[in-house]
């Protein structure tokens, strides 16, 4: 039995869930601000609505996303499982959950990946249905920014293989690429420090050696979902640029050794020179709209805020960016690290879901507590016997995923959540 953490706390859980959905409702004002790349338009409408402080979130102005209806769907699978061995199972019910949640997304603008991957899942076919291609296009931030309860779920040191393992094929349900699944596992393991009481430089070097071990699991020829050689091979492909970037924002604010004080410089408290450094570490001039960028900006909104709500909220959630999904993992950080008794109350007291966030962080945290552990291997015989395959829109396998995609009426040059 491992040892307990002596600081985890039923407020922090829930005060983490509930302004997780803060942050996502705060950066995506109906789509208005998620969709808006000029952080200074953004940041003089909130000075127009009377500040941070006056601004009261409820259902009608400020409904959450597809980012929480999402990371509410993974939350959902792992509390049905309570204490099951059986990833293979828990995968399943993700996968279902899903594809259910895309009923309840009228007006939270999904993103494109997610959408059309799981019209692809099938979750009553195991493990083939699960399966998604690898996907060239698929470093988006959808894995991201739906996986910090996995964190809450994992939240000990000797939980981080299951923690690894079910971030990365949780994120391999929509997102089959290194940057998408990565960001995953980056959100949920920044969760499991910030329950830890980790000190916040030391998360980005955490990071780092943590990718060992995801590496390592990804290259296996079992235990996971994608245990052919063609699939591994492409992965570890595409391993590097997630890596690099990291490596790159841990140098530049001086942190790589985990050890240092971030250094930041002055003029990064102009909205339009955070806007400029946000754009310079994304993919495709969209801060926060990649796996590896979203988490990045939330941590860096966290180095920088030193516990203030309304300085995080500047940085994570009001950006000319994918401002949204940053907000949604910056909040969720931010309560598991500080709680909510700083927060404004108008800011979370009519907040969409509001209930369900709090129960999902209750039932989350007593779970945490039994610290059992999911040690068993995923059984990989494919149905009736046959070969390895990869879900389609129709049930047919395709040769080429790119092929698949441009005929579903995506645009492959496009990176998408």
């Amino acid at each position: 039995m491992a040892v307990q953490l002596t600081n985890m706390e039923e407020e922090k859980y829930t005060a983490g869930m509930i302004l997780s959905g803060v942050g996502d409702a705060l950066g995506y004002r109906r789509g208005n601000w998620e969709f808006c790349l000029d952080g200074n338009i953004i940041h003089e409408e909130l000075k127009h609505l009377g500040g941070l402080s006056k601004l009261k979130v409820d259902t009608k102005e400020w409904m959450v996303s597809d980012d929480t209806v999402m990371h509410l769907a993974t939350a959902d699978a792992l509390i049905k499982h309570k204490q099951s061995v059986d990833k293979l199972k828990l995968y399943q019910d993700i996968a279902n959950n899903y594809i259910r949640c895309m009923n309840d997304m009228v007006g939270r603008a999904p993103g494109i990946t997610c959408k059309e991957m799981c019209r692809r899942l099938q979750p009553d076919k195991l493990p083939n249905g699960l399966r998604i291609p690898f996907n060239t296009r698929g470093g988006g931030c959808g894995a991201a920014m739906r996986s910090m309860c996995i964190g809450l779920r994992f939240p000990h040191d000797v939980q981080v293989n299951d923690l690894v393992e079910i971030s990365i094929e949780s994120g391999r349900l929509t997102h089959h690429h290194p940057t998408g699944y990565l960001g995953s596992l980056a959100a949920a393991l920044f969760t499991s420090y910030a329950v830890q009481d980790r000190p916040l430089k030391e998360w980005g070097k955490g990071l780092l050696t943590t990718l060992e071990i995801a590496k390592d699991y990804v290259s296996q020829e079992k235990e996971n979902l994608h245990p052919d050689i063609d699939t591994i091979q492409q992965n570890i492909d595409h391993w590097n640029y997630f890596q690099a970037k990291w490596e790159f924002f841990l140098r530049m604010r001086n942190i790589s050794d985990g050890q240092s004080d971030p250094i930041f410089s002055p003029d990064e408290y102009q909205v339009k020179k955070r806007d400029q450094m946000y754009r310079m570490l994304s993919y495709d001039d969209i801060g926060g709209a990649s796996g590896h960028d979203a988490p990045m900006i939330a941590y860096d909104a966290l180095l920088a805020c030193k516990g203030n709500w309304d300085d995080l909220c500047h940085r994570a959630m009001f950006h000319g960016g994918d401002s949204d999904s940053t907000g949604v993992i910056a909040g969720c950080l931010y309560g598991v690290l500080y709680g909510i008794d700083a927060v404004h109350k108008k800011n979370y007291k009519g907040l969409e879901y509001f209930d369900r966030l709090k129960n999902v962080g209750k039932k989350l945290f007593h779970l945490a507590k039994e610290a059992k552990f999911m040690t068993t291997t995923i059984e990989l015989k494919p149905d009736n016997d046959e070969k390895l395959k990869y879900c389609d829109k129709d049930g047919a396998t395709k040769s080429s995923f790119s092929e698949s995609f441009i005929e579903a009426g995506a645009n492959p040059d496009t990176e998408t959540e």
